[in-house]
């Protein structure tokens, strides 16, 4: 019995000393962009999109409005209209000065200090914009 101890034991030992020999480890990171396998990117993009909660509005700024495309061309159409009478004008006969309304838009043509100022004011949003035609 005693034998059939030791033996057991001995047998014991040697298969843990068997066991305790490993290999190296060593590190692959999965993302392919740190110098995973490539094969891994269609598994990381299915496995984010998953994830995602995030849900894409459809904004109607996207869609066209053929009205009010035909509102923006004609009102850059007179404002273009408009510039080019007043270059015009401005440096061909006298320029008059004064306060138009076009649309959205109110214009205020005044000289001013530096030239000839142009107020353009946007009704609609609120905006201004000044634009100086210097003197010659």
């Amino acid at each position: 019995m005693k034998t059939q101890k030791k033996f057991l034991i001995l047998i014991f030992m040697f298969s843990g000393v068997l066991s305790c020999f490993g290999q190296d480890f060593v590190y692959q990171p999965v993302n392919p962009a740190f110098g995973g396998n490539y094969l891994n990117y269609s598994w990381l993009l299915q496995s984010a999109n998953a994830q995602n909660t995030y849900e894409e509005k459809s904004d109607a700024s996207y869609e066209t409005d053929p009205l009010g495309d035909f509102e923006q061309s004609m009102n850059r159409q007179i404002l273009s209209q408009l510039s080019r009478s007043l270059m015009q004008n401005y440096f061909g006969e006298e320029l008059s000065e004064g306060h138009y309304n076009i649309g959205n838009y109110e214009i205020d043509v005044a000289p001013g200090s530096n030239g000839l100022e142009v107020v353009i004011f946007d009704t609609s949003t609120g905006d201004k914009t000044t634009v100086t035609v210097p003197f010659y």
